[in-house]
């Protein structure tokens, strides 16, 4: 797993990305292949590979991620009726890029099960 991903580049801005939000910790922008009207990716600067990767040192920036996604829902309207939030682990977990992310997925009515890749 490789320190350059393309969320690193984001987060540089080195390739374009619609960002959100961006502070210190976190970065957050939209997906470039929603699965819902709302999907938002919001992840953390410091590359942490996977949930198997996050240590007591991270706890500052994961909480912010959830912070992070109410201000995006509340922002995009989507609060009240609700949202989902999704953390993919590993190739059986559904994770295709390398740096721990959040998935934001809402704005309308979703099923039992939404799969985010």
């Amino acid at each position: 797993m490789a320190e350059e991903t393309i969320f690193r580049k984001i987060i540089n801005k080195e390739i374009p990305a619609d960002i959100l939000y961006q502070d210190e910790l976190v970065t957050a922008f939209r997906d470039i292949s929603p699965k819902a009207p709302t999907h938002v990716l919001i992840i953390p600067n410091k590359l942490i590979p996977t949930s198997n990767d996050v240590c007591e040192a991270d706890e500052l920036a994961l909480g912010r991620l959830f912070t992070v996604a109410r201000k995006i829902a509340e922002q995009e309207g989507i609060a009240e009726n609700g949202y989902r939030l999704i953390v993919n682990c590993n190739k059986h977990g559904g994770q295709e890029v390398y740096h721990l992310h959040m998935h934001l997925v809402g704005g309308e009515q979703l099923g039992t099960m939404v799969t985010v890749k």
